[in-house]
């Protein structure tokens, strides 16, 4: 198969490499710095496993990437997949897959949007890899697998081939999800992290200066506990006004397989390819203060938590959490 990876982030890195490692794909990259790659990536795992793939092109223009791709992977933040669709748009393929790493973001309501009404699409509900960049175009960490992935597929009449295709692609088992809306609200990255957030920071005001960076997961507290699985129940019950099967997004609870705050906060502090993460902090004279332009702010409320909240407010189900929580992001990022 013809695939073209969108996006040099972590993810790209990883990604581009693992599927080219395969050896029997033709894997291409599609960048706004092809210059800074090399051809040949190699991807480290756990338990000492290295993937090396070789990179069939690497471009800048999009015509010139997707000429030949069968499918098209976006591996890329929220506030980028826009600009990437309308790239991409006119030189796809009417039968060309178009997919993305995670749907949190925005994807599919983007996607929708601007493609051909037709445009095969597919989007998974988590990232399938956790991934770190070591050396810039040429070297990348694959810190964690998923056991299992949840994939939305849309305009394709037989989802099955697909699904098996990316199962076969990711090395990992991928589960067909009912509706986009089943992989677009996940309760990841869009409740997690703003949840932490707001607990670190709410009070901070213009002139307080932190004598240390804490760590993201690894100190991460009852409060922050408790507002994640506040706004979880609120996104619950937004579910059951929306086309998604009961139980197709667990609850953090379930996912995390917690009973309450003291045991979800054990959980996420003990996940080991969550240590060592700081907490988005600059340095300024006499410490550090929050970094409100890191990607945990840019990305996650206006791409993440903010389509939940618009949807809550559609379908008028309790939002006060998320409300909150978001009110105070975006005055934030702002």
């Amino acid at each position: 198969m013809n695939i073209c990876v969108c996006g040099g982030g972590n993810l790209g890195h990883v990604v581009a490499g693992f599927l080219a490692a395969q050896g029997n794909h033709q894997v291409s990259l599609l960048t706004r710095h092809p210059e800074r790659w090399k051809e040949v990536i190699t991807v480290d795992a756990p338990e000492g496993m290295v993937y090396t793939g070789k990179l069939c092109g690497l471009y800048s223009d999009a015509k010139a990437a997707l000429s030949h791709a069968e499918m098209v992977l976006l591996c890329l933040p929220g506030f980028a997949i826009d600009e990437m669709l309308r790239q991409i748009k006119d030189y796809l393929h009417p039968d060309t897959a178009v997919g993305s790493v995670v749907s949190s973001t925005g994807f599919f309501f983007q996607a929708l949007q601007l493609l051909s009404p037709s445009q095969p699409l597919f989007g998974f509900q988590r990232v399938p890899f956790i991934a770190r960049t070591v050396e810039y175009g040429c070297r990348a960490r694959l810190l964690g697998y998923k056991e299992e992935l949840q994939v939305a597929i849309e305009h394709v009449a037989d989802p099955e081939p697909l699904r098996h295709t990316l199962e076969e692609l990711l090395r990992t088992p991928v589960q067909l999800l009912g509706s986009y809306y089943e992989a677009s609200l996940s309760n990841s990255n869009p409740l997690l992290h703003p949840a932490r957030l707001y607990s670190l920071w709410k009070d901070w005001r213009e002139g307080m200066v932190y004598g240390r960076v804490p760590l993201f997961y690894e100190e991460w507290t009852e409060e922050a506990a408790q507002l994640y699985i506040d706004m979880d129940s609120e996104l619950q019950q937004l579910l059951l006004h929306l086309p998604v099967r009961r139980g197709s997004i667990p609850t953090v609870l379930d996912y995390y397989e917690s009973t309450d705050a003291p045991s979800l906060a054990r959980k996420l502090r003990s996940i080991e390819a969550f240590k060592g993460i700081a907490a988005p902090m600059r340095q300024v004279e006499g410490g550090y203060v929050p970094d409100f332009h890191s990607r945990y702010f840019t990305e996650d409320f206006p791409y993440g938590l903010a389509f939940v909240q618009q949807l809550a407010h559609q379908k008028n189900t309790n939002s006060t959490n998320i409300d909150k929580v978001m009110e105070w992001g975006a005055r934030k990022a702002h």
